[in-house]
């Protein structure tokens, strides 16, 4: 007798996942609207459950993650704020346009390697850093990935909370803890990462630029090398920075007040003082930080309300559905039981090193439309096998695991990739942006497991 074989829910979510992807990449659909159809159809006709616990999955915390913060830093570039704050830190870098990427990223690993969440660290700098971008000409691409790549450079420290949670993890699966092994391999991929964005995307070029007294861009001259006042030459540069626009490259309202009158230096007094608040509160006391950046901007707008009436329009929209969506059927996978199907068929392989590799792009591939904290503890104990049985080192193999889930979390339908996505500078199309974001997560996610897998796992340390 002939025995069919019928298809498991962990292989039609898996099928569905690629069809919206597909569909949501060839066409101009949002992702997160496809990712609420698949999840209603594959949740109620291939796992049988109803829409209430369909709805269960949406990450609540994200949305509203994503509303806040960028609620609070629409007021913050509408009444100058942000432009404030661009040229403050250009002067604390002496005026090195090219240092700038990198005190974003630095800034953004000390504030993960300490404690904070990766999210809230990308939400409190990732609209700074992408203000820079705007004003300066810098590419927003390596500007954003910049934020997203120092927040996973620190993200592993011992203090951490992805390093807590991964070392804890190992522990109770009786692996041992690796912290220093797992941190340091984090912090190296993600630097070289950052070290090839800036090559790549124009960074050699701005390390010939400075900024004058006056805020404008001075290049060099190339007879020199030097300033003018060391005799040389120098040319300069005008960013596109129409008076129409702010140092973001937003376009402020109209009646804004000159930055010197008395009543524009109450609001960015004000507005930074909501700023320190939302950081305090987020990273110190550990609160929500949509809760905390929606209240701040709630706060500000009630002190001036004619002046912030319309800012709400200027949520980012789009990408709350696109998260709101693809957080959503991430449940539905992961209640289909698809990461646990692929992970222990790879742990079941003969070979401990390839099936070493598997686990590391279903990592990388899950955490690109999931969460990485709550991946780490799913997949972690699925290697036990190929530790014990395959001599793999415990600490480089998990250093794998981790590294290849997430530094993936540039993509759009991240946390971390979706925020830069939300607080784009003006100067850029949002779809170009949401393709040039796109586009680089999908060679990550195609690559990025591939190589941390040859420097960790394959030498054998």
């Amino acid at each position: 007798m002939t025995r069919r074989w019928t298809m498991g829910p962990e292989w039609i979510a898996i099928l569905a996942l690629v069809a919206l992807f597909v569909v949501g990449t060839v066409l101009p659909i949002n992702m997160g609207a496809l990712a609420y159809v698949a999840a209603w159809l594959v949740g109620m006709y291939s796992l049988g459950l109803d829409e209430k616990e369909i709805l269960a999955g949406i990450s609540a915390d994200l949305v509203l993650t994503l509303i806040g913060v960028t609620y609070l830093f629409a007021i913050a570039r509408q009444n100058g704020t942000v432009d404030l704050i661009v040229r403050t830190a250009v002067a604390s870098v002496g005026g090195r346009v090219a240092l700038i990427p990198w005190v974003m990223f630095a800034v953004t690993a000390v504030i993960t390697a300490i404690g904070a969440a990766s999210p809230a660290a990308c939400a409190i700098i990732g609209p700074i850093a992408l203000g820079f971008a705007g004003r300066y000409g810098i590419s927003p691409l390596m500007m954003g990935m910049f934020v997203v790549h120092g927040a996973q450079a620190g993200g592993f420290s011992p203090i951490s909370i992805y390093g807590t949670i991964t070392n804890s993890v190992m522990e109770d699966a009786g692996l041992g803890a690796s912290h220093l092994t797992i941190f340091f391999s984090s912090l190296a991929v993600n630097t070289v990462m950052a070290a090839i964005l800036f090559v790549v995307l124009g960074g050699r070029k701005l390390m010939r630029l400075r900024m004058d007294a006056d805020g404008e861009l001075v290049e060099a001259g190339a007879a020199t090398g030097s300033a003018t006042a060391a005799g040389g030459s120098e040319t300069r540069v005008h960013p596109d920075r129409s008076d129409a626009r702010s140092a973001t490259g937003a376009t402020p309202t109209t009646g804004t007040p000159n930055p010197g009158d008395a009543g524009t230096r109450l609001e960015h007094t004000l507005t930074l003082l909501a700023f320190l608040a939302v950081a305090v509160v987020a990273l110190v006391f550990e609160k929500n930080i949509g809760f905390a950046a929606i209240t701040a901007a709630v706060v500000l707008s009630i002190l001036t309300p004619k002046a912030y009436k319309d800012t709400v329009k200027q949520i980012a929209w789009p990408t709350v559905l696109l998260v709101a969506g693809v957080s959503t059927y991430a449940t539905i996978l992961t209640t289909a039981g698809s990461p646990e199907f692929v992970g222990n068929w790879a742990a079941g392989l003969g070979a401990a090193a390839i099936g070493a590799l598997i686990l590391c792009y279903v990592g990388g591939v899950v955490s690109a439309f999931a969460s990485s904290t709550a991946l780490l503890p799913v997949i972690i104990p699925i290697a036990i096998p190929l530790v014990a049985e395959g001599g793999l080192s415990a600490g480089f193999f998990v250093a794998a695991l981790a590294v290849s889930s997430t530094i993936v979390d540039v993509s759009p339908f991240s946390t971390n990739g979706a925020l830069m996505l939300a607080n784009k500078p003006d100067t850029i199309d949002e779809n170009t942006y949401y393709k040039q974001i796109l586009g680089y997560a999908t060679i990550v996610t195609l690559v990025g497991p591939l190589l941390v897998w040859v420097a960790l796992v394959l030498p054998g340390w």
